[in-house]
């Protein structure tokens, strides 16, 4: 998909793992795809974030070790999200959820497509309105590291650290401005500043702030599929709105990685 869209450089940033990664980069290799390893790691301290790994070193024993760690603990949340659909009169079993699964670890939109393929819901985002939100779903939640430890693994596995899609966090300019100070502290180094779901003013805004803390600036379309991310296409996001330059961004993020090794 990215070859037939004329995409030159590309990451893979799974959520918690870092499976994928050579797989990836050998189909980007034949693709002609210049190929950026990464990982996407949910943290929690006052407020759930996620924060992006990139150029990380996908053999890294430390990273590995951790990646098992989530890979555990998904693995326990899913033996009670099911529990919770059947509550709920959705009779799926671990078999109907794994089916969806490739050679990865159970997440949200798996459980969606399963309750979906079982005629529980239209789509996968009827799916997570009905039956993976709300109280009693995030009261099932795994348990997830502190944006310190999640920063300074990303690092000593040679990666660069950077705050995913600050939308998110719906919060005003002088909250991330406070929350950036304290994730610098830590050793953020950049932000997504570009990002599919933006408005214009957000992104100005993210800018702004990226430049005061001194933050590479990263853009991401957030591609997971038209079942799961409508209208999010790969490389461009919404309608091209994912459209910005720096044509030393890939140079600039191997240059911090190097200093990270």
């Amino acid at each position: 998909m990215a070859k037939a869209k004329g995409l030159e450089l590309m990451a893979i940033t799974d959520h918690d793992s870092a499976a994928g990664l050579g797989e990836g980069e050998a189909a980007a290799r034949e693709a002609g795809i210049r190929f950026l390893p990464g990982i996407e790691i949910s943290v929690k301290d006052d407020n759930e974030m996620h924060i992006l790994g990139y150029c990380i070193d996908r053999n890294n024993p430390e990273l590995l070790r951790v990646c098992a760690e989530f890979s555990r603990l998904r693995e326990l949340r899913e033996e009670r999200i099911i529990r919770l659909l059947q509550e709920r009169r959705v009779p799926i079993t671990r078999e109907d959820v794994r089916q969806y699964i490739k050679g990865s670890v159970p997440g949200r939109a798996h459980f969606a497509r399963a309750i979906v393929g079982a005629g529980f819901a239209a789509d996968v985002r009827d799916a997570f309105r009905k039956y993976l939100s709300g109280s009693e779903f995030q009261a099932i939640e795994r348990p997830k590291p502190s944006p310190g430890f999640v920063i300074a693994l990303i690092r000593r596995a040679g990666g660069v650290a950077v705050l995913a899609h600050p939308t998110s966090l719906r919060m005003d300019e002088e909250q991330l401005d406070k929350t950036l100070a304290g994730l610098v502290n830590l050793g953020l180094q950049g932000m997504e500043c570009h990002y599919s779901t933006n408005k214009k003013a957000q992104t100005r805004q993210f800018l702004k702030l990226a430049d005061k803390h001194g933050l590479i600036v990263t853009g991401g379309s957030d591609f997971h599929g038209e079942d799961v991310k409508k209208g999010v296409e790969i490389g461009s996001g919404i309608g091209g709105t994912l459209m910005f330059e720096d044509e030393r961004l890939e140079e600039k993020l191997w240059e911090l990685s190097a200093k990270n090794c």
